[in-house]
């Protein structure tokens, strides 16, 4: 994540502090993040070098006409800044600033099938404590390829306990 993308972040959480607005702008900002992953046309418009800045804000007027001042305010500011390609990555910084403000990290966990809240709990709760947070923000992915049991990653670990990354171990094992 870049210093930029970092600055950006901390000053919109400081706003959203001294406002009382953590849970909204979070929650707004992973709707900024959530277009622009799962929309590589929309983003790759706000990058156009060609469109000019002004076009771009009303877009982002458009597209985001539900979200609170500060938040629009900060996409404006970075398409003034010509940092549009860092949008993205101001709103997983602040996610992440109000992570570590509750305590909880973001997780993917592979599973075969989608986990019921029960097991999404005892997950959390065992990696968690793993990682040195109180709670885990789980993201389930299915993922037939595992055979069986699950994978976590949180943040850059790795904590494999499917059957095919034990059957890979073993298989390493036997091998040396």
């Amino acid at each position: 994540m870049s210093a930029v993308a970092k600055r950006y972040a901390l000053a919109l959480f400081q706003l959203a502090k001294e406002n009382n607005q953590l849970e909204q702008y979070e929650s707004e900002l992973r709707e900024v993040k959530k277009a622009l992953a799962d929309n590589a046309d929309f983003k790759n418009l706000l990058k156009l070098p060609k469109l000019p800045s002004e076009k771009k804000k009303e877009i982002l007027t458009q597209v985001f006409s539900k979200t609170s001042t500060y938040v629009l305010n900060t996409l404006m500011l970075l398409c003034d800044a010509h940092r549009e390609e860092e949008m993205e990555a101001v709103a997983e910084s602040f996610i992440e600033l109000v992570n570590n403000e509750r305590g909880i990290a973001e997780a993917v966990v592979y599973s075969t099938r989608p986990l019921s809240a029960s097991e999404s709990e005892a997950i959390s709760s065992v990696f968690a404590k793993k990682v040195g947070k109180t709670s885990l923000n789980i993201e389930n992915i299915i993922d037939s390829n595992i055979l069986g049991g699950v994978k976590v990653r949180i943040g850059n670990r790795i904590f494999d306990g499917s059957l095919q990354g034990k059957l890979d171990r073993l298989k390493r094992e036997l091998i040396s």
